[in-house]
């Protein structure tokens, strides 16, 4: 760690590996970004769409770039950010890897919530959206509220999210299984998570929740780090124990749920981002930044595979982070395992 000292007196720690690592991470989603906005039925050059974006390209270029292909890597670029920053808030409040909103059952009741609007309700896009932060809204609370006894604390949190992500991944497929098959076919592409036809419309309330939340989390950046080192060490230190877990849970669930909302359940970026994150920093604590940065490239990569990676047959960007976090996870529990902590 490096001590930073401003004219006013006021000083700020960093680490300059993990600077490091952020603006690396930085630049490959940027990266990304260019060339999956160039990629399509229609290619444009890196150089072409950097000029499109500075407003020097041809009529055709502006309505691709502009009009189909940007917002859908923005939208991209977020979701994957809220992600993981939901992880590493989950994974450091229960100080267990495996303590990430798809396993514990936030995303799971997203997903009940947007097939319910579907399946019952019949309704347009922008009330599954809704649905769908409700649901991840009150399944929140329910895990909160059964995992509390005298607080709430890790392994506990863990076990009983994942059987509310049981029950609820059983709901879900009932929901299926009553729809019609208009329903059904819509809440199985929508269950698969994808950025396909993502517009102006999803970006702009996904960055208002993200401009909001992502401070109030940054501003609990410290007591969440001293919330792994148990609750009453952070206590003893001067954190504000239960109101940290319950603003940094709400963010997290918040983020999550609105997440899923503009692209789908997406699996396992929030739970491998931060992971990758903390290694390639080396770093102990939550790593917001480095988190926030691993996910919009995780994602922003997976979609352009998924784009690209099988000649005409896109894939929804869901089935590839989902390939890939399945391995992420054996290797996870394998190394977990060998550590003698599971």
């Amino acid at each position: 760690m490096k001590a930073i000292r401003t004219p006013g007196g006021f000083s700020v720690r960093t680490d300059p590996r993990a600077v490091a690592v952020v603006l690396v991470l930085t630049a490959v989603t940027l990266g990304a970004g260019i060339v999956l906005i160039g990629s399509g039925d229609f290619p444009i050059a890196p150089g072409d769409v950097v000029a499109t974006l500075l407003g020097n390209g041809t009529a055709a270029q502006e309505f691709i770039v502009q009009d189909l292909r940007l917002p859908r890597a923005l939208v991209g670029l977020l979701v994957g950010a809220s992600l993981a920053l939901s992880g590493a808030i989950f994974q450091t409040i229960s100080r267990n890897p495996l303590g990430s909103p798809d396993v514990i059952g936030f995303g799971q009741g997203a997903t009940v919530g947007a097939l319910t609007v579907i399946v019952i309700f019949h309704g347009n896009p922008l009330a599954v959206a809704g649905g769908a932060i409700v649901g991840g809204l009150v399944t929140g609370v329910a895990v909160y509220l059964l995992a509390w006894k005298r607080g709430v604390h890790g392994y506990r949190l863990v076990l009983i999210g994942i059987g509310v992500a049981a029950i609820l991944t059983a709901v879900n497929h009932y929901l299926v299984t009553k729809a019609s098959l208009i329903d059904a076919t819509r809440a199985t592409l929508w269950m698969t998570g994808s950025l396909d036809g993502r517009d102006w419309a999803q970006f702009w309330p996904l960055l208002a929740v993200f401009v909001l939340l992502v401070p109030l989390v940054f501003v609990y950046g410290r007591p969440l780090r001293l919330l792994e080192m148990g609750d009453d060490a952070a206590f003893a230190l001067g954190a504000p124990v239960e109101r940290t877990r319950v603003v940094l849970m709400g963010s997290g669930v918040l983020l999550m749920a609105v997440a899923t909302a503009a692209a789908g359940p997406i699996a396992f970026v929030a739970l491998s981002a931060p992971q990758l994150a903390r290694r390639l920093t080396r770093s102990p604590g939550p790593n917001l930044a480095a988190a926030a940065a691993m996910g919009a490239a995780l994602l922003l990569l997976a979609d352009w595979t998924a784009s690209t990676a099988f000649g005409d047959r896109q894939l929804p960007v869901g089935v590839v982070t989902g390939v890939l976090g399945g391995c992420y996870l054996l290797w996870l529990l394998v190394t977990e395992r060998k550590a003698g902590r599971i």
